[in-house]
């Protein structure tokens, strides 16, 4: 993610990004900025693991399977019920990565807004206790592709607009309304183009992953 601190508490009227940096290629595994809101009167940044791990999870590494979580399905899987009616968060970002698979391969795109201005996903996050291991994760939400993202992938994650950033992470809201809000994500605006194999190494942290 590309935006500034200052930008970043611009829109989601946060006091402060802590710890948060430039980033150009972040991989499942590795910490990722939330946005949640720990009471009704205001939104905080947090670092959290990309890989959601249930708080009754027994080991930690069942996060590697869950950085993702279907739309369709969130109000019934063990792993995400509870999250998705307590712990719902935003991810923001300036851009995402999605590969298509070619006879030769695969072949990376970026995605971003055609201003490339911040935008957020949907996310969970959980909260887990294992002896003297405390960890803060999340997963990205994700839903069947449109228009513009089925000739890259059948899957695409869910982007909610900005109006509807304290809807989503209110705790008062309904599991319907909630619903309703995941199966219209906020695409318009949007552009795609291919960039090179560089992004698919997470070590690669740079301005060329863009190019």
């Amino acid at each position: 993610m590309l935006a500034t601190p200052e930008q970043l508490i611009e829109t989601f009227g946060l006091e402060q990004v802590p710890g948060y940096k430039i980033s150009y290629n972040i991989a499942p595994g590795q910490k990722i900025l939330g946005i949640v809101q720990p009471d009704r009167n205001g939104l905080s940044a947090v670092s959290l693991d990309w890989g959601l791990v249930p708080s009754w999870a027994k080991d930690s590494k069942i996060g590697h399977s869950l950085i993702n979580a279907r739309a369709e399905t969130l109000g019934d899987k063990p792993s995400f019920k509870a999250a998705y009616h307590k712990r719902r968060c935003l991810i923001p970002a300036t851009g995402f990565y999605e590969w298509q698979k070619t006879e030769n391969g695969k072949q990376a795109y970026h995605i971003c807004r055609e201003d490339s201005q911040l935008f957020a996903f949907a996310g969970l996050w959980e909260h887990w206790e294992h002896g003297a291991n405390t960890l803060y994760s999340c997963t990205i939400i994700t839903a069947a592709a449109n228009g513009l993202m089925q000739p890259i992938h059948e899957r695409m994650p869910v982007i909610i607009g900005a109006e509807q950033y304290r809807f989503w992470l209110d705790p008062r809201q309904s599991r319907q309304s909630l619903d309703q809000l995941l199966a219209n994500p906020d695409y318009g605006g949007m552009r795609l183009y291919p960039v090179s194999d560089r992004v698919n190494n997470p070590r690669h942290d740079d301005r060329h992953c863009l190019e």
